[in-house]
């Protein structure tokens, strides 16, 4: 199923699973898909309805190189899916940029939130994502990683199982995201559309929503809040801790990497299970 966002041709692929209050999840990328947070999520589908979708200019949502994807624009289809499904205010559980996402949406609809989950959020200023980007490359150039990598180069697997070589590489250009890079392996894999990824960091250039956070605390009522947050995440935990402050949300710590869902699948489900409402 698509739903039509904007009047101007741009349709969002959209996938629904399970029965009772419905949860709108969010990707993360930006530019990525719904499907590589499967089969995981999946298993909270459970006396609630998961709404996934794919955002513009990602997976089975593609637009022209004329079509602006930046973050104003992904804010705005989230909240024309609200108004396709006909409702008031909306659950979130947002993944790594779909926690921003999530944030985002509530800064500019503050009235249409009625409860956040947020797993692996992106950092809430600028400084945050650098400090992300340098942890990632350090990983990225660990030995044992590097060693890999050679490994895979010099095997022949391209030639002898050219499937089986990329799904390796695939495991190995998101090593950096875990705790112990073999867990990659249980990674659904996944592609990020390079044009909208840099499209929506450069719409929030040098962000920090601190301020804005700060002074919504002050005026406006906030949503019912959960944050999971691996402490050997590469997106620093102490932004997630600096989010939960300012919004008075829960803050759930796990030991694992930027993927709960796949590094800690029993307490990621549990600790959302618990959050978000169900029948």
């Amino acid at each position: 199923m698509t739903i039509e966002v904007d009047g101007g041709g741009v349709r969002l692929y959209t996938r629904q699973v399970g029965s009772g209050p419905l949860v709108v999840v969010l990707h993360g990328g930006p530019g990525a898909h719904h499907d590589y947070l499967l089969p995981q999520y999946d298993h909270l589908a459970t006396e609630r309805t998961l709404f996934y979708y794919d955002q513009r200019g990602g997976g089975q949502s593609p637009v022209s190189r004329e079509t602006a994807v930046g973050w104003r624009e992904q804010v705005a289809d989230l909240d024309a899916i609200r108004a396709a499904l006909a409702l008031d205010r909306l659950t979130l559980c947002g993944y790594s940029w779909g926690g921003l996402l999530g944030i985002l949406y509530w800064l500019e609809h503050p009235d249409k939130v009625e409860r956040l989950a947020l797993v692996s959020p992106a950092g809430i200023a600028a400084e945050y994502r650098h400090q992300f980007e340098e942890e990632f490359a350090r990983r990225m150039s660990a030995p044992e990683v590097v060693r890999e990598r050679e490994s895979l180069r010099s095997r022949g697997l391209r030639e002898r199982d050219p499937a089986a070589y990329q799904r390796r590489a695939f495991e190995l250009s998101v090593a950096g995201y875990f705790r112990d890079f073999r867990d990659a392996k249980d990674l659904t894999p996944f592609r990020v559309n390079a044009r909208t990824r840099q499209a929506v960091w450069d719409s929030l250039g040098e962000y920090d929503l601190r301020p804005k956070l700060r002074d919504f605390g002050s005026r406006i009522p906030r949503p019912e809040s959960l944050i999971v947050h691996g402490t050997y995440d590469p997106i620093p935990i102490a932004s997630s801790r600096a989010l939960a402050g300012l919004i008075r949300a829960d803050l759930v710590a796990l030991p694992v990497g930027h993927c709960p869902h796949v590094e800690a699948t029993g307490e990621f489900v549990r600790a959302l299970d618990g959050f978000l409402p169900k029948q």
